[in-house]
Formats: structure tokens, sequence, C-alpha cells
């Protein structure tokens, strides 16, 4: 039978007392003055050896599970499921779990997900909040739960964010649009309330009102909770009754895939017929034919931070700072345009 491998075995292979290496395993290393040097040591040492934690008796003694809870809208959407790859990689790194759940952008449902996390004891959350969440985190800050938000947060609300600067990265789309000689451009969202469309909204349409070209009728607002069959038919009729548009900015990748299925119906081609740029990338976009330009997410670098900044937050407890991130975006070029 295989010898059962202990704490006290990682610390003489490691070379570092068994102090260290439970200060390292319960994520208390860098809060204890250990250098991140020993820190990774004793990490690699102990996935060598092939050791786990007792997840029962170490959440029984310290009242933490090693589990993260993450929330995203919708773990099929290749921007948010590529998002959950970047987190769960950093998370295993730091010997933590991470439970996925998805919204569909549904309120209730977000809060339910809140509540069976929170019963099942998880060390702190990960959110990309719907639109009317704000209560529910509100409820997290007050039972003080380490907590990060994703992708869109709520003015007026003190919680650490990384999110996208989504104005910077609307206007300077329209503006690639603008430089490349295209005048008359739409911009097809969602009417919802999140923070990140409304400031893609307002980016749009101040690089059209620099230029004197905004035009109102051009922006065909969608309600999110539509299916896609619906969505297709409505961008197509947009289409066809604004037909002068020359170019299609697009609010988000799952609007894009519809517009494309929108085009193909009336017939239009790409670039010839409407040049089009979409936020967020898809595995589809390189392989369409021509290849989509897009808006792309800094994934790995959100993914990161956010990882970086729970834990800090879980390591520092009542004194820790709210840090609110806003990352630049950048325009992937391809044939669309």
């Amino acid at each position: 039978m295989r010898k059962k491998i202990t704490i006290r075995d990682i610390a003489k292979a490691a070379n570092v007392s068994v102090t260290t290496v439970s200060f390292v395993l319960n994520n208390k290393g860098e809060k204890k003055g250990i250098s991140q040097e020993v820190i990774k040591k004793v990490f690699k040492v102990s996935e060598e050896m092939k050791f786990k934690l007792n997840m029962i008796a170490s959440s029984l003694r310290t009242g933490k599970t090693r589990s993260i809870g993450l929330i995203v809208e919708d773990i099929s959407n290749q921007f948010f499921s590529d998002l959950a790859r970047v987190i769960e990689r950093e998370a295993i790194d730091l010997n933590y779990r991470v439970f996925y759940c998805s919204t569909g952008g549904d309120d209730e449902r977000a809060a339910e997900l809140v509540n069976s996390l929170l019963q099942a004891n998880v060390d702190g959350f990960i959110i990309t909040p719907t639109e009317n969440m704000k209560e529910t985190i509100d409820r997290l800050l007050e039972l003080q739960c380490p907590v990060v938000l994703l992708d869109g947060y709520f003015e007026g609300q003190d919680v650490s964010h990384v999110v996208l600067d989504n104005f910077d990265g609307a206007q300077t789309a329209t503006q690639f649009l603008l430089k490349k000689g295209f005048k008359k451009i739409a911009f097809v969202t969602n009417s919802s309330q999140l923070i990140q469309m409304n400031l893609r909204k307002q980016g749009y349409t101040n690089a059209l009102k620099e230029v004197g070209l905004y035009d109102e009728s051009r922006i065909l607002d969608l309600e999110y909770h539509i299916g896609e069959e619906q969505r297709i038919e409505k961008i197509s009729e947009f289409l066809s009754n604004t037909t002068e548009i020359d170019a299609v900015l697009f609010g988000a990748n799952y609007l894009l895939l519809a517009g494309l299925q929108s085009l193909r119906k009336l017939d239009l081609k790409i670039p010839s017929d409407k040049a089009v740029i979409s936020f967020d990338d898809h595995d589809s976009f390189r392989l369409h034919s021509p290849s989509i330009t897009v808006l792309s997410q800094p994934i790995e670098e959100m993914g990161k931070k956010t990882v970086r900044l729970l834990m800090k937050q879980m390591n520092e407890g009542s004194v820790y700072k709210i840090e609110k991130e806003k990352k630049k975006g950048s325009l992937t070029i391809r044939e669309s345009v």
C-alpha cells in the first residue's frame, strides 16, 4: 500500500518548516510574509508528490472550503468560457476549486445561485452581474463575503471590479470605420441597463457626434431575452428598412452571430455591401470568410487580475481596500472592413 503523503513530507522535500507549508497550502503565505519563490516551491513539491489537502478536515478547522463561486452570464458564450478557463487555471494554481454557474441574464436565477453558493460555504465570489443584481451584491457585502465583479458593475456601489473600457472600445471601433471612409454606421445592441452596454452605445454615439454624422435611427436596441430566431428577424428587418447603412458595429459577439445570418438571408456581402465589426471575438469569426474584425477584450489579463483581487480580499479581510480596474481593449483587424 502506498504511504499517505503528509505536510511533514512536503516540508522535508521543500526544505522548509511544517508551519510554512501549512500557511502556503492554506493560502496564507503572502499574509505571513513568505516569499513568492518559497510559495511556488511548496506548491510545486506538493503537486509532484500528489499531495491533496483533506478539504473536509481543513474546512472544519478553518471555516474555509478553498472554493470560489464563479457566476457568469452564459458559460456557453465563448467570451465567458474563455474567461472561466483563465480563472479556473489561476485558482487551481493557488489550490482552489471553482464552482461554475450561468445566470442566463436572469436576475432571480442569479439571486438563487448566490444563495446556493453561500450554503456551499464558498470562500469568495467572482460575478458578471445581471441587470438588477445590485441588491444581491449589497447582501454579499453586508455579509462581508469577498466578491469581485467582472465585465460589469453598478454605479455608486463600492465593490472591486475588473472591466473593459467599454466607452473607449466602441469609440475606437467607430473611429476606425470612419477612417476607412464609412459614414453611415449603424450600431446593434440590446436594450438592457447593463453599464457596459450603455457605455458602448455612448462611445459609438460620441465618435459620430464629433464628426457630425450621428443619426439615432441607425441604432437597433434589441430586447435582451428574445431568442436567436427573433434576433435574426429583427436585424434583417432593421437592415432592410435602413438601406443607406454602409457599416455595422455589433455590441456583442452573440449579436453578430445573429447578424451574420441576417446578412446571409438578405444576400448582403461583407464588406462590399456592409462592413462589420463585433465586440468580443469568437472562433467562428476567424474562420468566417471574410474573417471578422473585432474589438477584443484582454481576457487573460482580466481573468488573472480578478483572481488576484479576490485572493487579496480573502487574505486581508476588513483592511482590504476596494480596487476598480479598467482595461483597454484592442482592435483585431481582419477582412470584414
